[in-house]
């Protein structure tokens, strides 16, 4: 349209970066300001005017009339009254302000017919503010869902009957099978998979020797509460574990009862036959 940004904010119609046509025809506030493009605008009346497609600018460019005042059926609400996206930082500055139905998402509760099981607390990074007051969501798309139909879900009450508080749980609180089960057990899961799937068998060492080390060391790779740098560390360390893990089955495999001269022989034989030789002595640890 070659305009500014600036020429664009000073000549917006009604509705500003609202599209208009989803609030005439479905009563649906959508914001159109990101991304600032302006693919889908058009200029009547010496104003412009944001869609959220091309479906909607169609109808818009078709009839633009029906759209805008004095035959648009819904104004755009005022400033205050539209809702406004929270950020974490935001909504910890509003206190000592609670969210309303006490934390539990408004569109869930709703769109579950109001029924017990339908009372979901919300994530506090799915935070809006509407009408002075603070509702917080479960997911994104409950969240979208409020910001297009704020008035459907942001005057509710809640039940008699609420579900009980889920209070954090302090793992070293726990017995030790209930620490193993709620801190531990996903990734001994993987790590106990893992060894079960490759049988690793480190030369010189028992099975269960190298089973364990295994386990310990895909636990240090994989551990998500670890710096970068460990992970990568641990990571190196059990690929090099596991290449020599797999020396027996290659020798046993290229390895025959007759002599061989070295130019008849598989061309890494011999390098990955010192390695194992080298490594009676060693402490994998090491």
């Amino acid at each position: 349209m070659c305009i500014t940004p600036n020429e664009l904010l000073s000549r917006l119609g009604e509705f500003g970066q609202y599209c208009p046509v989803t609030l005439a025809e479905r009563e649906e506030l959508i914001d159109c300001s990101d991304p600032p493009s302006l693919k889908f605008a058009a200029e009547f009346r010496g104003h412009y005017y944001k869609m959220a497609g091309q479906k909607e600018l169609d109808k818009f460019l078709k009839t633009p009339e029906l759209y805008v005042p004095p035959l648009a059926p819904y104004p755009l609400p005022l400033l205050n009254n539209l809702p406004k996206r929270l950020t974490v930082a935001d909504v910890k500055a509003l206190f000592p302000m609670q969210a309303e139905l006490q934390g539990f998402c408004p569109v869930t509760y709703l769109d579950g017919k109001r029924r017990y099981e339908a009372l979901v607390p919300g994530n506090i990074e799915y935070a809006v503010l509407y009408r002075k007051k603070l509702y917080i969501f479960e997911n994104e798309e409950k969240l979208q869902m409020f910001m297009r139909k704020p008035e459907k879900y942001w005057n509710l009450t809640l039940p008699h009957k609420l579900p009980p508080l889920k209070e954090p749980i302090v793992l070293t609180a726990l017995p030790l099978t209930g620490y193993l089960e709620q801190g531990v057990a996903t990734a001994l899961i993987k790590a106990m998979n893992a060894v079960g799937c490759l049988k690793p068998k480190f030369p010189y060492l028992s099975v269960k020797r190298t089973a364990l080390l295994f386990i310990a060391y895909h636990l240090k790779a994989y551990n998500p509460n670890s710096p970068n740098y460990i992970r990568k560390k641990y990571k190196m360390k059990l690929e090099r574990f596991i290449d020599h893990c797999e020396l027996i089955p290659y020798l046993g495999i290229k390895m025959t009862k007759k002599y061989k001269e070295p130019q008849n022989r598989p061309i890494d034989f011999d390098h990955k036959l010192q390695i194992f030789l080298s490594l009676k002595d060693v402490d994998p640890l090491g």
